[in-house]
């Protein structure tokens, strides 16, 4: 990794309850400059590419079934549909993509440190 002046800016975007703030947190820990990137309230496709500007970018998916009760949502999956198709053009354009239905949170970050050690090095 860089040195904390010119250390790549990572990105972490995904629905709600998709583990964005928990894995960001546990980067951050480990000396990784991240941004949290809201782009499932925007309307604009590539708000992420406007505003956050990251080097890297880190999707995290996640059910409707898991974003409700991770965060005690009262949603339909009209609302998760919704927060997919705002995320699409970040998806689209990640560089890794990691479905926290399958992980811990602890496999999550073991799945991202790996991969940006293997890239920034």
């Amino acid at each position: 990794m860089k040195d904390e002046d010119n250390s790549p800016l990572i990105g972490v975007v995904g629905p709600c309850g998709s583990g964005k703030s928990t894995l960001i947190n546990e980067l951050e820990k480990r000396g990784y400059r991240c941004r949290h990137i809201a782009q499932e309230h925007s309307y604009v496709k590539h708000m992420w590419q406007i505003i956050s500007k990251p080097d890297l970018l880190i999707f995290l998916d996640c059910s409707f079934e898991n974003s409700t009760s991770r965060r005690k949502l009262n949603w339909v999956p009209a609302d998760h549909e919704e927060q997919q198709r705002r995320l699409s053009h970040a998806r689209a354009h990640a560089d890794l993509i990691i479905d926290t239905n399958l992980f811990n949170s602890d496999e999550v970050l073991a799945h991202a440190l790996t991969y940006l050690q293997d890239k920034l090095s």
